[in-house]
């Protein structure tokens, strides 16, 4: 079994990457979180990997954090969320808005992921309840960019989803945007791409 691929990244798209090992290629299987993460190619990468057989083909599932590794495999063991599921759920929201939306026993928060009904929700959140890892101690998280909260409320409304205009926003404020219409203007664009 796989479990650690370091390479060459070849090719990147949403959803998969080709990863040279050693002279072979891996299409590997990847979240939106961890495709946001990826540098773009050619780039030596590391991910941590989950093989998985599946009737007649082996598929590689890869992941920039080990802890988004162990949240795919906590939503694999939950009956009728399969592998596609699971990446769907961990491009919709990140790791630690996942556990926030477990302790808060948030069903509204996953039940607005793209694919994800209500009652898909309601399961993963009776079967993780008490599974999900504690979030990490840490500083607390100075308080939010009350312009940067604006612009992402209205990213969220025109139907991006939450991992996307977060990135759009952080590439917006790195070129120096502040205001309200110089985030949206800078974080459409980068869009628009």
């Amino acid at each position: 079994m796989i479990g650690f691929l370091e390479g060459r990244l070849l090719e990147k798209t949403p959803g998969q990457i080709l990863l040279q090992v050693g002279g072979v290629g891996y299409q590997v299987f990847i979240s939106l979180t961890t495709f946001y993460a990826l540098p773009e190619p050619p780039a030596q990468v590391a991910l941590h990997i989950h093989t998985r057989l599946q009737e007649e083909a082996l598929n590689l599932y890869g992941f920039a954090d080990p802890e988004e590794k162990e949240l795919f495999l906590q939503l694999l063991g939950i009956p009728r969320v399969g592998a596609r599921m699971a990446l769907n759920i961990l491009s919709g929201v990140g790791p630690e808005e996942f556990r926030q939306a477990l302790a808060a026993g948030d069903v509204r928060r996953l039940a607005a992921i793209p694919g994800v009904g209500k009652k898909s929700a309601e399961r993963i959140l009776l079967e993780l309840k008490d599974k999900a890892p504690p979030a990490p101690r840490g500083r607390p998280r100075p308080a939010p960019d009350q312009a940067r909260e604006d612009a992402l409320s209205a990213l969220l409304n025109l139907g991006y989803q939450r991992n996307v205009a977060d990135k759009a926003l952080d590439t917006a404020q790195a070129q120096g945007a502040r205001t309200l219409e110089d985030l949206l203007r800078q974080a459409l664009k980068w869009l628009a791409k």
